[in-house]
């Protein structure tokens, strides 16, 4: 992955002092602020959790970056813009979350986006040096309120939108503003729909098989396995997840299982297929993972988990299940 930063500026809202600062110069683009933004970029983009968005018609952000691509507004008023928009809603919320946004305009593969981190004041402990009346120094361990997340976190709430195809990705949370729950990224500030994420087409999924195999009185566990199963073969060919058709696939020979499951996924918005990172996603779903009443935990490759001649699964006189496992020529302690 290739990451230009053309311009980066960072406005800061502390509603815990009431002390609101929007800066009027860039971030200068050189050594630990470049590699700050570059690794949260990196961290961010292709996020499986983001959510797909589409501009409303009528968005006014969508006005403000047409007529900032178009060089009728700067850079910096730009940004303005989208901080006070913040500012505004967040005055409203019952979470006055006190925060750092950072606005920049980069290219990621040669592609333009333009990028908006939030990311909320978080406690952190760190030095501080006083100097005593009678000479010398006194270092003490204090809290800091205003730490932002380390180069191995991720940001709180980010936005991608490409100025030219419009789209949008969005990770967001949720904050009550006049009673009502409400996520401020996508319906304040961009004024966007969103579609599912790919993480949660590949939960929704597992989840809706499992349910349907547990109303017909179905094995739950082959039920969860085959909708792996279907993804990691599905995405040998190509890089989306299409839910509709998975239930098919899954509950062959049931038709009404097949139209529970999607009824089920289609009342949860997955009405088309999902894109998906391939890569990401096929290391989710290659192993499916166990746990049993005693506390016996397991891992098994999704490949083995219907193969006998690896693992068995066994219904006991009592009412138990049992599990085998075959042809094992090695174990190695991983504790």
């Amino acid at each position: 992955m290739t990451i230009v930063i053309n311009h980066a500026v960072l406005h800061i809202l502390d509603f815990n002092s009431g002390l609101t600062v929007y800066s009027d110069e860039e971030l200068a683009l050189e050594d630990s602020i470049q590699t700050f933004l570059l690794k949260h970029i990196e961290k961010s983009w292709g996020s499986q959790s983001a959510k797909p968005g589409q501009f409303y018609e009528d968005s006014v952000f969508q006005q403000h970056l047409q007529k900032y691509t178009a060089g009728e507004l700067s850079f910096i008023a730009f940004s303005k813009e989208i901080g006070k928009t913040l500012e505004q809603a967040f005055t409203h919320a019952e979470e006055m979350a006190s925060a750092d946004v950072i606005v920049a305009d980069v290219r990621i593969d040669d592609v333009p986006q333009l990028v908006v981190f939030k990311s909320n004041s978080h406690m952190g402990y760190t030095h501080q040096v006083q100097q005593l009346e009678g000479g010398g120094f006194r270092n003490e361990i204090i809290n800091h309120y205003a730490i932002m997340p380390n180069l191995t976190q991720r940001m709180d709430e980010f936005a991608f939108i490409n100025p030219e195809t419009q789209a949008i990705s969005v990770s967001a949370k949720k904050y009550t503003i006049d009673g009502n729950a409400i996520y401020v990224l996508p319906e304040i500030l961009l004024e966007c729909s969103l579609t599912p994420s790919p993480q949660e087409a590949v939960k929704k999924l597992q989840k809706t098989a499992q349910k349907v195999a547990e109303a017909y009185g179905q094995d739950e566990v082959a039920a969860a396995t085959a909708a792996k199963s279907y993804v990691a073969e599905r995405l040998e060919q190509e890089d989306t997840i299409d839910l509709q058709a998975a239930g098919k696939e899954i509950f062959q020979g049931s038709p009404a299982m097949q139209a529970d499951f999607q009824e089920a996924v289609t009342d949860a918005g997955f009405t088309a297929p999902v894109q998906v990172d391939r890569e990401a996603t096929l290391k989710k779903v290659c192993k499916h993972k166990l746990k049993t009443d005693t506390g016996i935990e397991l891992t098994i490759p999704t490949d083995y988990f219907d193969n006998t001649e690896y693992v068995e699964f066994n219904n006991n006189e009592d009412g138990t299940l049992s599990i085998t496992l075959k042809h094992i020529s090695n174990i190695i302690n991983r504790a």
